[in-house]
């Protein structure tokens, strides 16, 4: 009756998920599932539940589990696979006091007292709370489950006026044309000097603010992606606010960016065979030693797509090159003060061939 399935997790660690599907001339009558850490914890839960199901009268009752056994449930149908923030953030829930409550028991006053003890910015519960209702919100219409959506819809306009989420504040940071000849000035001479670390940051530094490619997002495209005819690169799991596995975008590289590519002389593999933590690590490291404050390499996407709006391109075509699905999160970069191309005449922007002229 009972099946115990043993996977491992992104974090490395495993778990022990028993699956108890019950039928009844041929069809399923009853299905449940719960995730341990332990395989014996497992084993004893599973013994215990066929137990109860065996008495008489266990399937007259409807299907009310805890909140922990509805994120099981969500995550054993669920055919995408989620990211690793969301995937920590709803074991984290199903860990609490706050998934041990049974779908019918829960409230919305529930949810927002276990965001107000949550120890974490008003911005990270608010991730919390979003990351819970995608669960909430499909357990009454797919599975008949006994709690509706209104419970986090109410319990969000109470933690909203409470101030106790809030979303994340968008940075206007951007690098000056100082600060960037800085840092390629800096890395020109470590990188002549020092080869050991195989970090190429100054180009890739270069390449974040032409391409508008996130940190992590560069450190992971392969030649293999790239279709130099047609000046385009898939980014494959691009983040984005619902599901980022499996959101494989196909961007447009602007000249000076593909160029870049070309430039590395590479067939295949990752074009910028690099650790993400390890770039973050050397800009930060790399800004305290030259004096510049408040500056992220994630600034140099927020630089590279500011740039395509001053250079007179529209929502949609920036949209193409940053990915970016609703042209309304790129409202906030079409306001410029200044126009045309900052980095004319930069003694590091690529010169650009015929090779990179493609429509």
């Amino acid at each position: 009756m009972g099946t115990i399935l043993a996977r491992k997790r992104l974090d490395g660690t495993m778990g022990y998920t028993v699956l108890i599907r019950i039928k009844k001339a041929g069809k399923v009558i009853h299905s449940e599932s719960k995730t341990f850490d332990r395989e014996a914890a497992a084993k004893a839960w599973e013994k215990k539940r066929e137990t109860e199901l065996a008495e008489p009268g266990a399937f007259n009752k409807p299907e009310d589990p805890t909140l922990a056994e509805l994120i099981d449930k969500y995550n054993l149908d669920k055919l995408k696979q989620h990211g690793k923030t969301k995937t920590q953030v709803l074991r984290t829930i199903a860990r609490s006091s706050l998934g041990e409550l049974r779908c019918s028991e829960t409230r919305s006053h529930h949810l927002v007292d276990y965001l107000k003890k949550l120890d974490a910015q008003p911005q990270t519960r608010g991730n919390y709370l979003s990351h819970l209702a995608a669960v909430i919100t499909v357990a009454k219409p797919a599975w008949g489950y006994p709690i509706d959506k209104s419970v986090v819809e109410d319990a969000r306009v109470v933690a909203d006026k409470l101030g106790i989420i809030s979303r994340s504040a968008s940075r206007t940071r951007r690098p000056t044309i100082d600060e960037l000849t800085m840092l390629m000035r800096h890395y020109e001479l470590s990188e002549g000097k020092d080869r050991a670390n195989g970090l190429l940051m100054s180009k890739l530094i270069v390449f974040s603010i032409f391409s508008t490619r996130r940190q992590d997002e560069s450190c992971r495209v392969v030649m293999e992606d790239l279709y130099v005819a047609r000046s385009e690169l898939m980014v494959r799991d691009m983040k984005n606010p619902g599901e980022k596995i499996g959101n494989d975008v196909v961007t447009l590289l602007p000249p000076e960016a593909l160029q870049l590519v070309l430039d590395r002389g590479i067939k295949s593999g990752r074009i910028w065979p690099h650790n993400s933590s390890s770039v973050s690590a050397s800009f930060t490291r790399a800004c305290v030693i030259l004096g510049i404050e408040d500056l992220h390499f994630h600034d140099l996407r927020h630089e590279g797509i500011s740039r395509l709006f001053e250079m007179g391109w529209a929502i949609p075509q920036v949209a193409r090159v940053s990915g970016h699905r609703s042209w309304k999160s790129l409202q906030r970069y079409s306001h410029v003060k200044q126009h045309g191309d900052k980095f004319a005449g930069w003694p590091w922007t690529p010169v650009v061939s015929t090779a990179t002229t493609h429509k």
